[in-house]
């Protein structure tokens, strides 16, 4: 099962009263295939959507729907009996001639219908991605009044949707973790909520891991030069019979070096007996390799 197919599932579970019940079914009717005073009509892979988009139109219209199997295998519901389509669209408030593919606020009477029917949206039009794979969510509108009626409905929360155009058909769709999180808030899918919540916690926490590792194996790659080219330098001093003559604190620096060829700058300046800084060290050794370079 997809993750967009178990968040549905999530929101078929929950029990609506009968305001969220006649909102959450405008919204799975106005974001079908058709929403026409001739015709409704839903395409689906799944017979449990098919079926949910039978049960909304039932409860619109008092009587039994049931979708049917096409032969390419996907589950459709089409309406056309135009008494039925009658007291559906009287049901949504609206006449005969008046009905048209926008939002009908009348139909969000309450707060809490809001959720229901953005949650209708979403079980008719919406797919959303696994949050271990990437972050997106979209809605597919046919229409660019209803997208923006869409898109309107979420200024009332904090998630900001963007819109696009594809092949005549339009998307809201968002981007954002956090805003996704809220959306599936929004409409009820709340333990998928927590799914991208968690996923998103867990990228950043491998992320932090994963740029830690690489700072270490930088510092250790650098290290590990630099104290090469100390060793080349103090190995040359010492083969032209140079090494005695050095002053006493190059000499120390240069032989705690030998006895320490892997430690870092930092670990040596705290094997000295005198307090000697990090940059003091550096200098030591800067002036080992400019002897060595004047050795012809």
């Amino acid at each position: 099962m997809s993750f967009s197919s178990e968040v549905k599932a999530e929101l078929l579970n929950i029990t609506n009263d009968p305001c969220c019940e006649l909102a959450q079914s405008y919204g799975l009717l106005l974001f079908g295939r058709a929403f026409s005073a001739n015709e409704l009509s839903f395409l689906s892979d799944s017979v449990i959507l098919a079926e949910s988009y039978s049960k909304a139109a039932e409860f619109l219209a008092d009587t039994e729907i049931s979708p049917v199997k096409t032969e390419g295998g996907k589950y459709k519901v089409l309406i056309q009996d135009k008494k039925i389509l009658d007291r559906i669209f009287t049901k949504l408030g609206f006449s005969a001639d008046s009905v048209k593919r926008r939002v009908n606020f009348a139909n969000i009477q309450n707060p809490c219908c809001f959720s229901a029917f953005l949650r209708g949206a979403f079980l008719s039009c919406a797919t959303v991605t696994n949050p271990e794979k990437e972050y997106h969510l979209e809605f597919a509108v046919s229409s660019k009044g209803l997208c923006d009626d869409l898109s309107k409905l979420f200024d009332e929360y904090e998630p900001t949707p963007k819109i696009t155009q594809r092949s005549g058909s339009y998307t809201v769709y968002f981007k954002s973790s956090s805003d996704i999180e809220d959306v599936l808030a929004i409409i009820g899918a709340g333990n998928h909520s927590m799914s991208y919540m968690n996923a998103k916690i867990e990228k950043e926490v491998i992320n932090n891991v994963n740029r830690l590792v690489n700072c270490d194996k930088a510092n250790v790659e650098r290290t590990v030069k630099a104290a090469g080219k100390q060793l080349s330098a103090i190995n040359k001093i010492k083969e032209k019979n140079k090494f005695d003559s050095l002053p006493p604190e190059l000499k120390e620096i240069a032989q705690l070096r030998l006895k320490y060829p892997e430690s870092s700058n930092s670990e040596l300046a705290a094997l000295l007996p005198q307090k000697l800084t990090v940059s003091g060290i550096n200098h030591r050794f800067q002036k080992l390799i400019k002897i060595a370079g004047d050795i012809k």
